[in-house]
């Protein structure tokens, strides 16, 4: 290969062309990268030299536009949304810049000219590690569609080194190891050396004779900033996901106690500084992972709002204090941000010399809170003695923000007064002084959005109820969306070229609700068989990934079953799997005429448990040894198959999701506050099977009920069911028994499951009494599963809910939740590059 491509390379001349759109100068381009900008040593264009020399090319591109639209908004001067988020799942970067760009086919045919095929450069690439789940791509999409509806606007994110974790999976389950995504480089990001902001951390508060006050001493990082481009899609704008890394500077180095072998004290600054950004959502059962993940969610706040201060401060024409909020607005992605309320308290008024109310007034028109959560353990409480270790200003201006809220309650509505102790935001504890994150968010925030009406309808009802008395206006709505571009037009070819032919137009890439358009074709019988042939042959590169990655070889022609989200217990990939073992146990009795008659099934489930969750980890233990017996079954083993799919990130979600036909979404209702993959199986003309939870809700709306298969309780049933179920009026169906049992006989290996299932039995108790109503919605799980296999014999009728699932999907574009979080939160314009 290295001869070939050499030879390859040696034909095309190395020449500079970073603008050119002609494949011959893109070939010479990209052959200037390899011989100009080397990487690498000059005997190799072997795939992964070719993608580094490829990915420097377009950035280049990128560069300029990006140029371009900072000087295009800085002579505009519009006001700017700065959105903070600790996750950004950006995936790979090759495929979408090229695509939002228009020049797929132009980089297609230079790297032919060198010798390589696209598809294979393009598989070089490693998935950005700066997310976990729904969150990070839900901020990476959003940047997608404020770069594409060409708003001032970016991200503000941490430069994590080693991600959340890569997941290997063993005969024992689950394994973390740190992710190697930056071990060689990423050639999309441009690092600015010119932009450093000071970050402190611990240290006390100086009181001023004049009454002012400062905070000194303690610890002093720098912050330097990393920018990435985001690219719109025919577009010329081009923003930036700015990303910090936390580092000590030179002069923190004690060379004196290096030459005395000291080598570790030595360097204690630059070391604790690499901690900050080594490794998303640390550890937190130790004080000193507590400290760290506050850093973390400090330093992203601090340097972000000194950053936005600082060019606030160099704009043309001057500035007064009071117009900050009608040129700034900042957006936290969950709690994780909330220090982004009293630092930039202290910022106008420690550093700005502003006094408390205009301050405040300030900052309450500037930040807006997105809350994603009604999981008691996802809304962050911080210590108060480990917040005055580490923030001693920034918990006094907290206390004072608690006091004067507490006096407004008093002051203006007196029948609010008994409901204080839950509405404030400290919570004085003397077992567990904590700080609760979410009220400073409520209290200080001008607008707070829930992410689908089901769980925006679910804060105003029950978690914010007693804030929205006080505020009426305050909470809104605003369902997630997901891009189109990468999540069906990039990643989905086959189907794309078919949406386009049939619409007679590609316009639905940048206006989903086109896609409406479709429903006049769904009883079509030649489309039904386009459509057919896109789904198959997503179907075989799904199959081939799972035999590259697992080493199992699954059938094209079986119904494909997924289940890809974060490995959770209200999420139910115990529901899952207990539904496919009791399938297992139902073929194993079946004689083989009986068993010809089934719907053959490819199950796949996915996603990462987090490193302490041990019920989690146990959830893809069992997965794993469940899969293991049935697919070496040659009894079973062509009806049904179990699968779990190793790492799963965004490259391989764009795998799985164009070769999926039916998808669980089945998280207790009431639970999960959107998701956001269930609106990509579904634009992939996957159907659903799932609970009335989340944005499931408005899916099912926009689709037809009739496409999709519903089952389970409802969220305000939830309640009563659980109280029903402490009182001991719980009575399990005979499947629940029978399916649980067979864990316990030992069929699928000798690892105790006991506490696993624990979590099933009794009726109250922590890790008992089943919670999640696993065993509640069972019986109405595998009936609905029955439709499934009844509805999938019917392929003519599956191809028309398929389409008719595709064609209701216009209202779950980024775009949309996009132009409504501008227009009715941070009230911002368009600002399109001519």
């Amino acid at each position: 290969m290295a001869e070939n491509g050499k030879s390859a390379t040696e034909k095309v001349p190395a020449a500079a062309h970073p603008l050119s759109e002609n494949p011959t100068e893109i070939a010479s381009d990209i052959n200037y990268h390899v011989q100009f900008n080397p990487h690498f040593s000059p005997f190799k264009f072997e795939p992964e030299q070719a993608f580094f020399a490829t990915a420097e090319s377009v950035r280049n591109r990128l560069i300029k536009r990006w140029e371009d639209t900072f000087w295009h908004f800085a002579r505009a001067n519009p006001k700017h949304t700065y959105y903070f988020s600790m996750e950004f799942l950006q995936g790979r970067a090759l495929t979408n810049a090229i695509g939002n760009l228009g020049i797929e086919n132009a980089y297609a045919e230079a790297l032919n000219k060198l010798g390589h095929e696209l598809e294979e450069i393009v598989e070089q690439e490693k998935d950005a590690a700066l997310g976990n789940g729904g969150l990070g791509r839900l901020a990476s999409c959003f940047l997608d569609s404020m770069a594409t509806l060409n708003l001032p606007a970016g991200g503000y994110g941490l430069r994590y080194k080693y991600g959340l974790f890569k997941q290997r999976i063993t005969k024992q389950g689950q394994e973390e190891i740190a992710e190697d995504w930056l071990e060689k480089f990423s050639p999309w990001e441009v690092v600015r050396h010119d932009l450093v902001y000071p970050v402190r951390f611990f240290g006390s508060v100086e009181v001023n004779p004049d009454g002012s006050r400062k905070w000194v001493g303690g610890e002093l990082v720098q912050a330097l900033a990393y920018d990435v481009p985001i690219p719109g899609y025919k577009t010329k704008n081009t923003i930036s996901l700015r990303l910090w890394e936390a580092r000590a500077r030179a002069e923190d180095f004690n060379l004196f106690q290096f030459n005395d072998g000291q080598y570790e004290s030595a360097a204690q600054l630059h070391s604790r500084a690499e901690q900050i950004c080594a490794v998303l959502y640390p550890g937190d059962a130790t004080e000193e992972g507590k400290l760290l993940r506050l850093k973390q969610q400090f330093f992203l706040c601090s340097a972000s709002l000194q950053d936005i201060i600082s060019r606030f401060k160099n704009r043309r024409g001057g500035y007064t204090w009071s117009e900050f909020p009608s040129k700034v607005a900042v957006q936290l992605n969950d709690t994780h941000p909330t220090l982004a309320i009293p630092e930039l308290m202290r910022l106008l008024m420690d550093d700005e010399g502003l006094g408390w109310d205009e301050a405040w007034d300030v900052t309450t028109r500037t930040i807006a809170y997105t809350n994603h959560t009604v999981l008691p353990e996802a809304l962050e409480k911080w210590s108060q003695p480990v917040m005055w270790k580490l923030l001693p200003r920034h918990m006094e201006i907290i206390e004072e923000i608690d006091k004067r809220f507490l006096a407004m309650i008093k002051d203006s509505h007196p029948d609010l007064e008994h409901k204080l102790p839950s509405m404030r935001i400290l919570d004085h504890n003397p077992q567990k002084p904590v700080v609760r994150m979410a009220n400073l968010c409520v209290v200080s925030a001008h607008t707070v959005n829930g992410v689908a009406q089901l769980h925006s309808d679910i804060l105003k009802a029950e978690l914010f109820a007693d804030y929205v008395s006080v505020w009426p206006t305050k909470f809104q709505n605003k369902t997630n969306g997901i891009t189109p571009r990468r999540w069906l037009r990039f990643c989905n070819p086959e189907l794309s070229n078919i949406i386009t032919k049939w619409l007679k137009t590609d316009q639905w890439v940048t206006n989903l609700d086109l896609l409406s358009g479709l429903r006049k074709f769904a009883d079509d019988a030649k489309f039904q068989d386009e459509w057919a042939s896109a789904k198959m042959a997503s179907k075989h590169r799904l199959a081939s990934y799972i035999l590259r990655v697992t080493g199992e070889s699954i059938d094209p022609n079986s119904l494909f079953d997924i289940q890809v989200k974060r490995i959770h217990e209200y999420k139910r990939q115990l529901l899952n799997i207990l539904g496919a073992i009791y399938r297992y146990k139902k073929l194993k009795e079946m004689s083989p005429e009986q068993r010809k008659n089934t719907t053959s099934r490819t199950i796949m489930i996915g996603g990462k448990a987090f490193a302490t969750y041990t019920n989690a980890k146990r959830i893809v233990r069992l997965v794993n040894d469940v899969g293991e017996v049935v697919n070496n079954d040659p009894e079973v083993n062509s009806y049904l198959k179990v699968v779990f799919v190793p790492n799963y990130n965004v490259s391989v979600a764009e795998v799985l999701i164009p070769g999926s036909e039916l998808s669980q979404h089945i998280s207790t209702a009431g639970m999960e506050a959107s998701g956001t993959s269930n609106m990509k199986f579904a634009l992939n003309g996957c159907l659903i099977i799932g609970t009335l939870d989340g944005a499931n809700v408005e899916i099912r709306e926009e689709i037809g009920e009739e496409n999709f298969f519903l089952f389970g309780a409802r969220a305000d049933e939830v309640p009563r069911l659980r109280t029903d179920r402490e009182n001991g009026l719980f009575k399990p169906d005979p499947r629940f028994e029978e399916a649980k049992e067979y864990i316990r006989s030992g069929a699928f290996g000798s690892y105790d499951y006991n506490p696993l299932l624990d979590s099933l039995e009794g009726n109250s108790g922590y890790g008992r009494g089943d919670y999640f109503l696993v065993g509640h919605d069972f019986p109405d799980y595998l009936d609905a599963q029955a439709r499934v296999d009844e509805a999938y014999k019917d392929q003519k009728r599956w191809l028309k809910m398929s389409i008719l699932s595709t064609a209701g999907c216009g209202k779950f574009s980024s775009d949309r939740t996009i132009a409504q979080y501008a227009k009715e939160i941070w009230n911002i314009q368009e600002c399109r590059m001519p």
